[in-house]
């Protein structure tokens, strides 16, 4: 465990004070936390309920020099086994959605926290016959996670669908960007890492609703013949380069099943690496290398990663 920190004792001067709504845990450890079910502790761990507790706890990480991540559904992250020093913060409390006055017959246009899951959206348009976002079926996590990181999958991007985005800076103040005041890319919105997104309004096209439907379950099942989405895995580990896919580069290195410690290469999908039972950040760091090595050799591509690795000691530079 860890000791009580100076960090600690600020936070908690926040909820004596009254200034902070919501759940905090102190010394919790990421594992719990993550789709990977590897990390070790974050200092503080923060779930405000609403953006002025969660500016209140900003102004003051700012004032104590106290270091800040925000943290999505823990999908694409791997944790340092030495933990997250600081706070980190949740915004999964921040999961309202709700069509905004600009929805009419043809399109809808709906308000979507940042705490929303990806499941619980498609659900929502589909009962609602709002088409647009189906291909994202399968992909976990919260929709702040996935504007950030522009989630995709068969050729739908978020950025397809985004017409603007509610965001707090690290000084609490709030700004609404345009989509095209936005430079999204594969796989990167390119916004501030200090920046939290806190809403977006999405633009859907009217449709029927057992349409949407039918094409879902028409996704869900491609997904599930390629990918492992029943076991402990942060989704691709892997960028897809350019005009190939990290997957088949893999595979074709020889690399399927591959394994270091408890975690090993998945012989479904080879962009996904499984954890077996108890593995550490270093076994997944040390299986990327592996990986990262033997598809140079064999193919001259240098694959670059598309999980977010984070925490205290990282020792490697991938």
């Amino acid at each position: 465990m860890l000791s009580v920190t100076v960090h600690d004792i600020a936070i908690k001067e926040i909820l004596a004070k009254g200034l902070f709504k919501g759940e905090v845990r102190f010394d919790e450890p990421m594992s719990a936390h993550t789709s990977l079910r590897i990390g070790g502790p974050a200092e503080i761990l923060a779930f405000p309920e609403d953006p002025v507790s969660l500016k209140n706890i900003l102004l003051s990480a700012k004032r104590e020099q106290i270091p800040v991540f925000i943290f999505g559904g823990g999908t694409n992250l791997l944790v340092s086994d030495g933990g997250i020093e600081g706070i980190v913060i949740s915004l999964k409390a921040f999961n309202k959605i709700e069509f905004t006055r600009e929805t009419n017959d043809k399109n809808a246009v709906l308000y979507v926290g940042a705490g929303v899951t990806l499941a619980k959206l498609i659900s929502f348009a589909q009962k609602n016959g709002c088409a647009g976002v189906e291909a994202l079926a399968g992909i976990p996590g919260y929709f702040g996670g996935a504007v950030y990181m522009n989630a995709g999958s068969f050729g739908v991007e978020i950025k397809d669908v985004l017409v603007s985005i509610a965001l707090m800076d690290i000084n609490g103040e709030i700004r609404i960007l345009q989509k095209d005041d936005l430079n999204f890319s594969y796989r990167s919105s390119n916004l501030p890492e200090s920046s939290m997104i806190l809403s977006a309004n999405i633009s859907l096209n009217r449709d029927k609703s057992d349409d949407i439907l039918n094409r879902i379950k028409e996704f869900l099942r491609k997904k599930r013949e390629t990918q492992p989405l029943l076991e402990p895995s942060a989704g691709c580990v892997f960028k897809n380069p350019a005009g190939d896919a990290a997957g088949r580069l893999i595979d074709a290195a020889g690399c399927k099943e591959m394994r270091i410690g408890d975690i090993e290469v998945s012989a479904g999908h080879a962009n996904y690496f499984i954890n077996k039972g108890k593995a550490t950040y270093m076994d997944f760091i040390a299986l990327m290398e592996k990986v990262k090595v033997r598809v140079k050799e064999h193919s001259g591509v240098v694959l670059e990663p598309e999980i977010k690795i984070v925490g205290r000691n990282l020792k490697f530079k991938i």
